[in-house]
């Protein structure tokens, strides 16, 4: 594999964390990890704007209508909130979990052992600057911080926990430390840390293989879902201002006209009672939940795609922040853009790392992460990272998309499309709606 990776990491946390010389482990150094590693279960208690627990069930590779069709999806929507408009950002599944915590896919068109090196900030490093806590449910990892490929079913050795279906676990800057390392723990954690009452603020949920769909179908993981959800849903201390996020990694049908829809719902205590049962198109994509997360806590950004990412509407009403209307008739989501992670399966190889932004306040109105700012100091972004859906002119990727954005306070819309993005004398962080917004409310671009 092509991938311009600083150092390889480690394949098992034991009294410190390592970093890896092999993707499997063997069986006995698991089992003696196992048998001695704890968990970590960090509490906090920040409030949101909007919610102060922020959790995603992701499960796998189902097209939109086959979930719209599905009597427990259809159950699980009546007690929330439907994104009818939710998109994946590209197949197969290792690179929409990875963006789904980097705001970046890096290229990746993979599956592979890939790891991510530790200049390159997650989502942890934005919940770390106001000490929110977080953590991953990972079912059946066989101890937490496990970093290893897999690790199948001992008595089928059918896949069960795969390492790509976990996103924290690709990133140096998570795994080489081992407090943040075993903060990544299995379903048997999520029991005792609910008992206990030590759930942390954030956390991401992620079911084995045959769980998620991915080697049965949604009609068995719909009915591995409702159980586990029904259950949270009654539980006081769960649901209270809690916001989770039911959805899928990716469709199923790499290249069809719906171009990587995904049936989504939120539910839980922090939707309001009169919105249950309702639907919500605004688009949206993996990297919403990045940039929602931050405007609910007034966290500063990664710089990458998440940096324009539409906020969720409950988000949004609370900030004031205007969402895009983005017209997806041209947009596919199916691949993705040159990158350091890609080995040309779906896309082209490129050794340079993408450089994110280091000015502007992005969708969340918060700046730049600060260790960003000083990691990529003087450089020029690689990517329009305030657009709301990821484009590269260079590519060919996206360029034909259209959106617009209703100014603040009325009732005009400006619009943007990949070609007006290049004009000259717009800067390449700044979208061309975003000027144009400034103009019809007298205000500089980048206060917006």
């Amino acid at each position: 594999m092509k991938v311009a990776v600083v150092t390889i990491l480690a394949g098992a946390v034991l009294a410190s964390a390592e970093v890896a010389t092999t993707s499997l482990p063997p069986l006995k150094e698991i089992h003696a990890a196992a048998a001695t590693t704890l968990p970590e279960s960090p509490t906090s208690d920040v409030k949101g704007l909007a919610f102060d627990r922020f959790y995603q069930i992701w499960i796998e590779n189902i097209d939109y209508n086959d979930s719209e069709a599905d009597t427990n999806q259809q159950w699980l929507a009546s007690q929330g909130i439907l994104l009818t408009n939710f998109w994946a950002l590209t197949h197969p599944s290792e690179p929409n979990y990875c963006a789904s915590v980097g705001g970046d896919t890096f290229g990746m068109d993979n599956d592979n052992f890939n790891q991510i090196p530790e200049n390159v900030s997650s989502i942890v490093d934005l919940l770390d600057t106001r000490g929110i806590s977080w953590g991953e449910y990972q079912e059946h990892l066989p101890y937490p911080g496990y970093q290893g490929f897999n690790f199948s079913d001992q008595e089928t050795y059918a896949p069960d926990y795969v390492r790509k279906h976990n996103p924290l676990v690709l990133f140096n800057s998570v795994v080489s430390n081992d407090t943040k390392a075993r903060q990544m723990k299995n379903f048997t954690s999520f029991d005792d840390d609910l008992k206990n009452k030590k759930l942390p603020q954030w956390a991401f949920i992620t079911p084995n293989m045959t769980n998620d769909a991915h080697d049965t179908n949604i009609t068995f993981a719909s009915k591995w879902e409702r159980p586990l959800v029904e259950k949270l849903l009654k539980n006081d201390y769960f649901m209270k201002d809690t916001l989770l996020l039911l959805t899928y990694d990716e469709d199923k049908t790499y290249i069809h006209k719906d171009g990587n829809r995904i049936f989504s719902i939120l539910v839980g205590g922090a939707v309001p009672e009169h919105l249950k049962g309702t639907k919500d198109n605004t688009f949206y994509t993996h990297y919403s939940m990045i940039a929602s997360v931050s405007a609910n806590w007034k966290l500063p950004s990664l710089g990458r795609w998440d940096c324009g990412a539409n906020l969720l509407e409950l988000v949004a009403n609370k900030t004031g922040y205007v969402n895009y209307d983005v017209d997806t008739s041209n947009l596919l989501l199916n691949e993705t853009y040159p990158g350091p992670m890609a080995d040309g399966e779906h896309a082209k190889f490129s050794p340079d790392w993408p450089v994110p932004l280091t000015t502007g306040n992005c969708s969340a109105g918060h700046g730049i992460l600060d260790i960003v700012k000083k990691t990529y100091a003087g450089k020029t972004a690689t990517y329009n990272y305030t657009s709301p859906y990821p484009w590269d002119a260079k590519a060919g990727y996206n360029n034909k998309v259209t959106a617009t954005r209703k100014a603040a306070n009325s009732t005009g819309t400006s619009t943007t499309d990949g070609d007006s993005k290049k004009n000259v004398g717009v800067p390449a962080h700044v979208p061309f709606s975003t000027i144009l917004i400034g103009l019809v409310l007298g205000v500089p671009s980048w206060f917006i």
